[in-house]
């Protein structure tokens, strides 16, 4: 099933960790295959780095930070025109297809 939130898109999160509960972010990535997606921000997880050295480079050691990614349902699209989040609809106009707000049924995509 094709994911109906894009990356760039404006997302809140409605259930999973209780400290990232409520925030918003922008999609980084969407990762279909999976089902998965990568917010800014959201889901910060903290990785310690060994000072390892393959083809010549030398990647430092030291804590690093990264977002990882978690799964497309716990997210709720915010519409660009009512500020608020809402599910999403698909709309055809011939071969055309536009992702729709539920709420204030404005399109998406521009």
């Amino acid at each position: 099933m094709k994911a109906k939130i894009r990356k760039g898109d404006q997302v809140i999160v409605i259930s999973g960790s209780t400290e990232d509960k409520g925030k918003r972010g922008e999609v980084i990535k969407v990762l279909p295959d999976k089902n998965q997606i990568v917010v800014q921000g959201i889901n910060v997880h903290t990785k310690h780095q060994n000072q390892v050295q393959a083809q010549g480079r030398t990647v430092t050691p030291g804590k690093v930070r990264f977002e990882a990614p978690f799964d497309i349902s716990n997210v709720m699209l915010v519409c660009p025109k009512c500020n608020k989040p809402t599910r999403v609809g698909i709309s055809r106009e011939g071969k055309d297809a536009k992702r729709v707000c539920k709420k204030c049924e404005s399109v998406i995509d521009d």
